[in-house]
């Protein structure tokens, strides 16, 4: 009976992660959607701007940029000094960006100028039926006076392309015939398959919108009271584009002062395979740890009977730009997290020197997606660490701390794994390969806590369209929601500095 209520329970959890990756398609949507699960469930929202009067046994969150979140339990028999149980995640992924000046003529195209962010692999975006989404400033007065609001938007259908080039016209790829066994194959013969795939991404990459003839008999009539002067906005960006923005937030196009929005893809989330055991979407890195953290949040935090017996803060972060660095206010790299520590300590004390105490006796568990073992690529993985879709949650190694992870934080995150019959795996880059980080080693040499990284294996990482498998979301979200609710127990029996 309980293994039919736990499987009832992991089928819900992907399908809500499903619901979470169809409703999030920029940071700031993710942003949302995160903020709208959290005051559903009790959450308070605390301004940053303005003092916090926080209580034990309450549950906060607040938004940095609209693009990162930290959402915080006070145990009921927290005092300052004690510690903090954090999972940080991250909320964007690699994508194209418009330009400050997207208005790209050429060929009789109307095209979208975007600059790339991230490590994507480009070559994914070719042939996508794409759109767009982000948030727009939007001008709007009212008895003489203006004022700005932020605003977020997503065109739902597919608007823009970005077409391969015809084989036939990529003379950089020259073929020969080969004859055999009856079968023609065409070769290539002076590329590999990584340089038939490169591209160019200033002048390969823009998106086409339409075609300028078309563009030009569609403008129609202006709208009643519409000004016919080309502004500002309007020299930047395509009007067809401004409009179909416009259209979608019941607005002037006029009004629209500035945006910050990105392509995205319209194929949605969904669960697939033979088996219906993968997950094929955009965006699981980080999105699926982000989402498994704040979902562990809000259920080892409901009802508020959990936080009884916690002496701790219980807290998910979920930072924007890891995928750039984290070097920005709303990153890892920012004093946000720091910041964090320091006002919840000090809503509870005058003693400054508490906030270091309590450092000390924090975890922070860096989530973020895992390489998993591929088929067809297998020498890239080291022969003894090959994380494996539904393995369970891969816990990361580097002796060179690209990641943060040692002997004691992966000691704490395999016990709680143990102790509730989970999963876990262990990965180390091989040495004649590079090895990727994560927002990890950025908060433990910043703040000074300990940390585990960790991560969910999938396949296509950085594609625009990844896979990862439905039992390792199962998983992620149980070993997250453990952490939670035994971290405070399962510490006070490590000695290390004692």
């Amino acid at each position: 009976m309980a293994k039919q209520e736990s499987n009832c329970e992991g089928s819900s959890v992907v399908s809500d992660l499903i619901n979470f990756l169809n409703v999030s398609p920029t940071a700031f949507h993710a942003v949302d959607e995160a903020k709208k699960r959290l005051q559903s469930a009790g959450y308070e929202q605390v301004l940053e701007r303005e003092d916090w009067n926080l209580e034990a046994g309450k549950k906060y969150f607040f938004t940095r940029n609209y693009s990162t979140i930290v959402a915080f339990a006070i145990g009921k028999k927290f005092v300052a000094g004690n510690g903090f149980h954090i999972i940080g995640a991250h909320t964007d992924s690699p994508c194209l960006k418009l330009k400050p000046i997207s208005k790209v003529t050429k060929g009789g195209f109307l095209e979208v100028g975007v600059q790339t962010y991230g490590g994507g692999l480009w070559h994914t975006w070719f042939d996508r039926d794409l759109t767009i989404a982000g948030r727009v400033i939007v001008r709007e007065e009212k008895d003489g006076s203006v004022s700005y609001s932020h605003r977020l938007v997503r065109i739902e259908e597919p608007i823009m392309r970005i077409p391969t080039l015809a084989i036939h016209l990529d003379r950089g790829l020259r073929f020969g015939l080969h004859y055999a066994a009856v079968h023609f194959y065409w070769l290539a013969l002076d590329r590999d398959v990584r340089e038939a795939f490169k591209v160019n991404a200033q002048s390969h990459l823009l998106p086409v919108l339409a075609t300028a003839v078309k563009a030009e008999l569609n403008k129609g009539v202006e709208k009643s009271g519409q000004s016919k002067e080309t502004t500002s906005i309007n020299s930047k960006h395509h009007p067809l584009l401004l409009q179909l923005l416009a259209d979608k937030l019941g607005c002037e196009s006029e009004h629209i002062s500035d945006f910050e929005l990105q392509a995205c893809d319209t194929q949605p989330s969904l669960v697939a395979g033979a088996a219906k055991e993968f997950v094929f979407s955009g965006r699981l890195d980080n999105l699926c740890m982000s989402f498994c953290s704040l979902t562990a949040l809000i259920d080892a935090t409901a009802p508020e009977s959990n936080l009884e017996d916690e002496s701790g803060v219980r807290m998910v972060a979920l930072f924007d730009h890891e995928e750039v660095g984290s070097d920005s206010a709303q990153g890892a790299g920012s004093p946000a997290m720091l910041n964090t520590l320091s006002r919840i300590t000090h809503s509870f004390t005058t003693d400054t020197k508490l906030l270091e105490k309590a450092i000390q006796k924090s975890f922070l568990v860096s989530a973020d997606m895992a390489h998993a073992l591929h088929p067809n690529y297998m020498d890239k993985h080291e022969d003894n660490h090959q994380p494996k879709l539904h393995g369970g949650l891969v816990i990361k190694h580097n002796a060179n701390q690209r990641y943060a992870t040692n002997a004691v934080t992966s000691l704490i995150f395999r016990e709680i794994a143990r102790n509730h019959s989970l999963p876990v795996q262990e990965f180390v880059v091989r040495n004649d390969m590079a090895c990727g980080s994560t927002i990890g080693p950025i908060l433990a040499s910043g703040v000074g806590i300990r940390t585990v990284d960790v991560g969910a294996p999938q396949l296509s990482m950085h594609s625009i369209r990844e896979m990862c498998a439905v039992d390792d979301v199962k998983h992620s979200y149980e070993h997250f929601k453990a952490y939670y609710q035994e971290f405070t127990h399962l510490d006070a029996k490590i000695k290390v500095d004692a």
